[in-house]
This record gives structure tokens, C-alpha cells and sequence, in this order.
């Protein structure tokens, strides 16, 4: 694994659209995490200056830190004073070598506005694709279905049998899609395990063209146990979860400066 030891304390944060995570390394081990919403993350620690709005790292939470490296979402609108800033493919890519110690698999992130996966063999990536034009398959998207149904995200993530069919490819008009087999007196059950499926066929394309093997998943999305049993029974693949699913750009980003 890389040796970090030319930074005692390295924080890497994943500015989100949803969420800000921050992970805290030192002595080449993470020793914390964080999450932070993300308006209340921006109020806290940002600030306006002549160069634009700039996320200030020099509160207490913060002490200590030797190393700044961010990715993410936000990264391209809010600058990190003092920090490096790294693709959100690179972080995660980083992070779950670092977390699963493997060199072959294929990565799903489900973040909270899109997607990212990535072939990874002999330890590089092979290929990559991403979705950031769309909400569908996201924590968004299932935020917001599960609104519709009138359940938590901790409910919908139990249901995978006997899934409804929803057709539609945008986050938008699936809600109305949504609506309507409510409507037509489908169970809650059934409506949850539909959206769940949803989530799963629209990364089958992509995964059809990663090749074979394990798939590790990361991002909260991960932590839905239906998509993660309805991408087993839709892949034939073996499908596993990171330990940290929801801080993994996080980590990448402290371990990404040294060769893995």
C-alpha cells in the first residue's frame, strides 16, 4: 500500500451534491470520517473573496492537517484553500483499492446525482463510464421515489420481489410513471421493488461492457440491500460492498498522491 509517511495528516474531502465527506489519514491509516450536508458544509466553512467562493480550512475541526486533496461534484464550484484537487474516477478508484486490497473487480459508484464504473484489472483501469447528465439512478432519484411512496430510504432498500415494470429513463417522468401504478392499486412492496430494479437495468449496459468477475459497489446507494441483491440475481456476479461505501472518494483522495 502507499506510504504517506511525507504527510503526517492528510484530509481528503468529496464535495457532493448531496453530501460532503471528509476522511482524516495519518500514519497511513484513515483515522476518521465525516458528513456533512452539503448548504450547511458551505455556510460553515465557505466564504466569498476576489477569486470567487473558497472553502476555508483552518476551523478547529480541521487542525493539524498537513495535506488537502478534494474531489467531487463541487469541486468545480467552490475552491478548497490549499488543496489539490483530483477526478472524482480517481478518487474512487484510490479508494476501493485501498479498501478491498484487490486489482480486479468492477467498481459501481451510485452517488447522490450520478453515477461512475470502472473496469479495473491488474490494479489499472481498463475502461470507465459515467452519468452525469441525468439524476435517474442516483441517491436523488431514490430519495425522491421513496417520497413518493411515503416510505424511508431505509424501507424501499427491503424490497426486491415481484418488481413492478417502470420504463421510463428520466428521473422526472418516472415519478409520474410511479404515480400511476399507484394509482392503479399496486402495492407499496411492488412499487419499491420496480424502483429498485430501475436502478439496476439502467446500469446493465455498462456493466455488459466491464467484463466478468466481482463487482464492488460504493456510494450511499450501496447501502439499498434490494440493489445489491437485484444486481446479483440480474448480473450472475458475485456483488459486494465496500466497507466504507459512502466516504470512499474521501479515501481515495488521501491515499491517491503515492502509487497503489
Amino acid at each position: 500500500m502507499p506510504d504517506n509517511s511525507e504527510y503526517k495528516t492528510i484530509l481528503g474531502i468529496d464535495l457532493g451534491s448531496r453530501n460532503v465527506k471528509t476522511a482524516r489519514w495519518e500514519n497511513g491509516i484513515v483515522i476518521s470520517t465525516s458528513t456533512f450536508e452539503t448548504i450547511t458544509f458551505y455556510k460553515q466553512f465557505g466564504r466569498q473573496s476576489e477569486g470567487g467562493f473558497l472553502i476555508d480550512l483552518s476551523a478547529p475541526e480541521f487542525a493539524g492537517v498537513k495535506k488537502v486533496v478534494a474531489t467531487g461534484y463541487g469541486r468545480m464550484a467552490a475552491s478548497v484553500t490549499g488543496a489539490e484537487n483530483i477526478s472524482e474516477i480517481s478518487a474512487h478508484y484510490f479508494g476501493a483499492i485501498y479498501q478491498t486490497n484487490l486489482r480486479d473487480f468492477t467498481l459501481v459508484d451510485i452517488g447522490g446525482q450520478d453515477f461512475k464504473l470502472m473496469w479495473i484489472e491488474n490494479g489499472d483501469i481498463k475502461d470507465f463510464a459515467t452519468n452525469d447528465k441525468c439524476a435517474a439512478s442516483s441517491g436523488r432519484y431514490l430519495e425522491n421515489m421513496a417520497r413518493v411512496l411515503g416510505i424511508t430510504l431505509e424501507e424501499i432498500g427491503r424490497y426486491y420481489e415481484d418488481p413492478v415494470s417502470l420504463s421510463s429513463t428520466c428521473a422526472i417522468f418516472g415519478e409520474s410513471e410511479l404515480i400511476g401504478k399507484i394509482v392503479r392499486g399496486e402495492p407499496v412492496s411492488r412499487c419499491a421493488a420496480g424502483v429498485n430494479r430501475s436502478i439496476v437495468e439502467r446500469f446493465m449496459p455498462f456493466l455488459n461492457r466491464m467484463g466478468e468477475g466481482l463487482i464492488v459497489l460504493s456510494g450511499g446507494v450501496a447501502l439499498n440491500g434490494a440493489v445489491v441483491r437485484l444486481m446479483k440475481d440480474m448480473t450472475g456476479r458475485e456483488v459486494t460492498v465496500l466497507d466504507d461505501p459512502v466516504h470512499n472518494g474521501a479515501i481515495g483522495c488521501c491515499v491517491s498522491k503515492k502509487t497503489v
